[in-house]
């Protein structure tokens, strides 16, 4: 029931309206703990004993318990099911489990993922408490101790992120960038450096995440020559911002590998080359190319852009030709896969919302936890990542099908045969 409100509009557990959306989320909960035992129920409703009885029947409620979710700290009872029947294989009872909430559950996942947003907002251990305790309306169960271990098994996970065997999964594009955030690393000039893939069944994968410098071949280097000594072999495709230290990396550890520079970091240093007044010209001509049907049209507005710039502005015209080939590349797979390869976007939108929201502060805490909370942050965005358009020609693309204007022309031999 709701709390008896104050003079001041208030309740004992906080605003009246906190009290409602908890209140809410109570009775969605409860809804639809019920719905869900009911299914199972309805569903064995012909399982009868030799007597006739029913083996699956309700049996009330299990003890109540406070499950921590967005909305804040709910008590909810769960639907208790009485299951008779046996597993013929193993012998043993069967049990009745609940999805929705399972019998270790305690809070919902959309709280895993405020508790390392919080971290790298910059609050000590400490200061958890009542900041979670405004965020949910109680701070039950997450006491500056538990979240010094959460934060510890976080930089476990990390890390065992970083020394597991890739020699499972085939990558057949990557993407390469150095992100900056506002979080305490090693000095002010480092950044993660992050490696995305695509596996060769069309689906996004966090390759590897580490400290470094941007513009460093050397950490670079350091990055792939670990991911190669786990295993992990060249993709057929990187692509990457031209001010990377990685491509002289990725022709020292994987020289077979094409390069496709980045068109929306290319587009930034074209009109830095520009007066205000001429960039949303070259932006519109620059969008010609790398949105034409095909590479011959995609040459022929490089050579219009040439001749429209490059007497007044040389500089920004040369940033084009002298590169013509690395931002061209994407026109050698299919056109389905295009609109993926021509960007450091699946990077860059990952990212987004957590430079957006990290700062540097007094409680920023180590580097090493700093990177295992955007880990945690980007494991957690990974289970909402996309699949390429067309997954099935990535396995094409690996094999080493060629492909015109977009379109398969010739087929890998072994699959042709």
């Amino acid at each position: 029931m709701l709390s008896v409100v104050n003079a001041d509009g208030t309740t004992e557990t906080g605003s009246l309206i906190d009290d409602i959306v908890r209140e809410g989320a109570r009775r969605m909960l409860a809804a639809a703990l019920e719905a869900e035992a009911n299914a199972y129920l309805s569903e064995l409703t012909d399982q009868r004993d030799e007597r006739g009885r029913r083996l699956v029947v309700r049996n009330g409620y299990h003890q109540p318990r406070e499950v921590t979710t967005a909305a804040g700290v709910v008590e909810v009872k769960a639907p208790r099911v009485n299951d008779k029947r046996v597993d013929e294989a193993t012998g043993e009872r069967m049990r009745f489990s609940s999805k929705i909430l399972p019998p270790w559950c305690r809070k919902s996942p959309k709280i895993s993922e405020v508790l390392p947003l919080l971290y790298l907002h910059g609050l000590s251990s400490g200061d958890f408490v009542p900041a979670l305790e405004q965020f949910l309306g109680s701070a039950a169960g997450l006491s500056p101790a538990t979240i010094t271990r959460l934060t510890t098994q976080w930089q476990a996970d990390h890390t065992a992120f970083s020394e597991r065997d890739l020699s499972g999964s085939d990558y057949v594009y990557v993407w390469a960038d150095g992100i900056h955030l506002r979080i305490r690393l090693h000095d002010a000039k480092s950044c993660v450096l992050v490696l995305m893939g695509v596996r060769a069944d069309g689906t996004k994968e966090l390759i590897a995440m580490s400290g470094g410098y941007r513009e460093s071949a050397d950490s670079w280097a350091d990055l792939l020559r670990d991911c190669a000594r786990r295993g992990m072999r060249a993709p057929v495709l990187a692509v990457g911002d031209g001010a990377l230290g990685f491509w002289k990396a990725l022709a020292q550890v994987f020289p077979e590998a094409r390069h496709q520079r980045c068109w929306v970091h290319k587009i930034a240093n074209v009109a830095n080359a520009l007066p205000k007044s001429a960039q949303p010209g070259a932006k519109k001509a620059l969008e010609d190319i790398y949105n034409a049907e095909d590479r011959d049209h995609a040459l022929q507005a490089v050579a219009a852009f040439a001749k429209t710039y490059g007497a007044k502005f040389p500089k920004a015209v040369k940033k084009i030709t002298d590169d013509t080939d690395e931002l061209l590349a994407f026109y050698d797979f299919p056109a389905e896969h295009w609109i993926h390869l021509r960007t450091t976007n699946p990077i860059e939108s990952t990212f987004a919302t957590v430079r957006l929201r990290t700062k540097v502060t007094r409680g920023a805490g180590s580097a090493a936890a700093a990177l295992a909370m955007v880990f945690k942050l980007v494991e957690s965005a990974q289970q909402r990542w996309r699949a390429v358009n067309a997954p099935h020609l990535v396995a094409l693309v690996r094999a080493g099908a060629r492909f015109e204007r977009g379109h398969l022309v010739e087929r890998p031999e072994a699959q042709a045969a």
